[in-house]
Order: structure tokens, then sequence, then C-alpha cells
């Protein structure tokens, strides 16, 4: 069986035409077990005013489903969802980190750091590998690699 990691890399490459076709920025591409179930996740987000919609999450799926069946980078059985990544968005590419600069976040560490395996930050890039956020005024690095998840977060 081929790696996770390729599978979504490949899907990518596949999708990719296809959201530029249709004006959709192709957020993220994930290949993951839920429960007994694999799941080929592609989350696709728009700069319209709309956002994405259920009816382009269902074009996307459409379009994307018969290139999927027939370059067949998948062996086993799985589920194919298209969805928006939402106003909460986890950050996993560095064009993430990017397009979410000043925007709020929630840090999420392996272990703890000054005490905490959690930290809300106000996001300023992704540089060297390191994520760099602020807290109040002071700049805060942090070592990609020692972040479980880095998320937008939105004040309801």
């Amino acid at each position: 069986m081929k790696q996770k990691k390729n599978i979504a890399e490949t899907v990518r490459e596949l999708a990719q035409p296809l959201a530029d076709q249709f004006g959709y920025f192709l957020w993220d591409v994930e290949y993951v077990r839920e429960g007994a179930d694999m799941i080929l996740r592609i989350t696709i987000d728009s700069d319209s005013e709309t956002g994405i919609t259920i009816e382009d999450c269902e074009k996307m799926h459409r379009a994307i489903d018969p290139i999927l069946d027939e370059a067949d980078p998948i062996e086993e059985a799985y589920m194919l969802a298209v969805s928006s990544p939402g106003v909460e968005r986890s950050l996993t590419r560095p064009e993430h980190f990017e397009i979410c600069a000043g925007e709020d976040v929630m840090l999420k560490f392996f272990a703890a750091v000054d005490g905490s395996k959690s930290l809300r930050a106000t996001l300023v890039g992704l540089e060297n590998d390191e994520i760099v956020v602020t807290v109040g005024e002071e700049e805060k690095r942090f070592p990609r690699k020692s972040v479980a998840k880095c998320e937008t977060v939105f004040d309801w």
C-alpha cells in the first residue's frame, strides 16, 4: 500500500487543476482513518463573499471522482469528502501561515511550554520552520515540530 502522505500529495496534484479551473483555493488534502473508515478529504476555499457553498463542494466532488477512479491512487476502499475549511481552520502548509498572518491562533504543543500545552496568540508567520506569534507585545517562536496543531480562532 502507498504511504498516506504520498496518497495525499498525489491527490493534491490531481485536484489542483480542477480547483484552479473552478476558481477555488485547494486548502488541504488528507487521507486519514476515522473509526473503521479511510477518508480522503479535499478541502477547498474561495475568495468570494459567500465562501464555499455546499454546491461548490458537490461540484468539486463530481469533477474529481472520475479522475480519481481513472488514476486509482488508492488501493483500499475509502470515502471521498469535499468540504470547506470553515472559520476555524488548521494550518498545515507554509502558504496557510502566510494567508492567516495577523489572525488569532491556538497553538497546541506536544509537550508543555512554560507549564501549558496550549497558547492563544496572534500569528506573525512561519520562518525557518518556526511558527512565529505575538502574545501582547512579545514575539515568540516555536519549532514547527513541537506544535501538534495550529488553528485559527474565531470568537463567536
